[in-house]
């Protein structure tokens, strides 16, 4: 009995015993001279649980078949492995329930939906502090997981998160190779603009590995200065800075973030039906960066600072996110790839004699030659046809003749039946001839 139905009780046991008039009962409970006449009839019958309300203690009819029918929704196959938060949001979502996580743990549970034991923790990491400017630290990275759950090919997604909001831009590529990497910093680049720092882990897209021989340790030794790679290269050329990451810990930012990713996006894909690349990024767009935005950014310690930087007419991005090498001009042609291009007439100039041109593969393919500053017209050379020379005609020699091809030979048919001479003879003749 809670204390406003004590209130209540003694107000009617006064009016009960005449110690109070009925009008001055109402005004004290705050109800009507009607009321408390039916509450005083009903004080003879039930006793002091007048006070209490009749419904007290029943289950709500409305609650059973909200129940059940959120069961029933949650058994369904496309649902399996939510936990209460995210299965309430659907349900409320999809299916227009609205339902306390909390009420919805203790449903689940009971039908065997959610394990409500408590996790074990894991080691504990100090938090770095995070950076106070927007666009001053971007952690990237890149996770390898069954995203669409064996409904299609197999993708990889690619992660920018800044350090100081959490904001986050994704997308998902067929291969983590320097190319996609680069198609996706080209469209953080083109939204954002060019922050100060990348924070990523040792990967040979970042940095070239030192090569060691087997068994030989580089540990109190100087290490050599190796050329950037591709993607080393083009953040120098956008004078962004490159941190290495020396642990998964030290960008847990990033980690974590692909942590909810592997739960919630997956089963969000999941609901979608998405089994291609198309779909998958539709939704990636158009639902859970959203919804990222909306539930998981922070403001920074100083909001009014973008530390993002514009491109410059000096940024050519297709020329700079591009594999570029060197080479050498011999006889106005260049080898490229087991492929020869000539430089056209009109754009040759002095100096290019045993000169290095600059040749960039873009990420469309297409192949862009710059001499001096200034890009040159190419032709491939294509390579001539070899001649082969005709099939000289072998001599046959002359087939020995088949005297058994009519037929087994006669000759020698009767021949030890004839007439024969005397062994005198023979002798006699013999030794005539010799």
């Amino acid at each position: 009995m809670t204390q406003a139905e004590r209130d209540r009780l003694g107000a009617l046991k006064k009016a009960k015993k005449k110690l109070i008039t009925q009008r001055e009962a109402a005004e004290e409970i705050g109800i009507t001279e009607r009321q408390v006449r039916r509450l005083l009839r009903k004080m003879k019958q039930k006793g002091d649980k007048v006070v209490i309300h009749a419904l007290r203690g029943q289950p709500s009819k409305r609650k059973l078949v909200t129940e059940e029918r959120a069961i029933q929704i949650l058994s369904q196959a496309i649902y399996h492995g939510f936990g209460p938060t995210l299965a309430g949001e659907y349900l409320l979502k999809k299916h227009q329930l609205e339902v306390s996580k909390e009420t919805l743990r203790k449903w689940m549970g009971k039908a065997g939906l959610w394990d409500s034991r408590r996790r074990r923790v894991k080691a504990i990491h100090q938090w770095r502090q995070r950076r106070s400017c927007y666009g001053e630290l971007v952690q990237w990275d890149t996770s390898e997981h069954d995203w669409l759950e064996g409904r299609g090919e197999k993708l990889y997604l690619i992660s920018m998160i800044d350090d100081a909001t959490s904001r986050l831009y994704a997308r998902f590529v067929r291969h983590d190779s320097t190319a996609e990497n680069m198609r996706v910093l080209q469209g953080y680049l083109e939204r954002f603009g060019r922050p100060q720092a990348f924070y990523t882990d040792k990967a040979g897209l970042f940095q070239t590995a030192i090569k060691t021989k087997r068994g030989e340790q580089r540990q109190d030794k100087d290490h050599p200065e190796m050329p950037p790679t591709q993607i080393g290269r083009a953040l120098k050329e956008l004078l962004i800075i490159w941190i290495p990451a020396h642990s998964p810990q030290a960008k847990g930012r990033v980690e974590r973030q692909f942590e909810t990713a592997q739960d919630r996006l997956v089963k969000g894909l999941r609901v979608a039906a998405a089994c291609t690349l198309e779909e998958a990024n539709a939704y990636l767009e158009n639902e859970y960066l959203r919804w990222w935005d909306e539930t998981r950014t922070v403001i920074a310690a100083n909001p009014a600072t973008d530390a993002h930087r514009p491109l410059g007419k000096d940024h050519n991005l297709a020329a700079i996110l591009s594999h570029v090498e060197e080479r050498q001009i011999n006889n106005h042609m260049i080898r490229f790839e087991s492929r020869i291009y000539k430089i056209d007439r009109e754009c040759i100039r002095a100096g290019m004699r045993k000169g290095l041109v600059r040749v960039e593969v873009r990420l469309d393919g297409s192949v862009a030659v710059r001499f001096a500053g200034r890009y040159v017209s190419i032709t491939l050379c294509e390579p001539a046809m070899p001649v082969t020379p005709p099939k000289r005609k072998l001599k046959t020699t002359q087939s020995r003749k088949d005297f058994n091809r009519d037929g087994k030979s006669h000759w020698m048919q009767n021949f030890f039946q004839g007439p024969s001479i005397s062994l005198k003879k023979a002798i006699r003749i013999a030794n005539a001839t010799s």
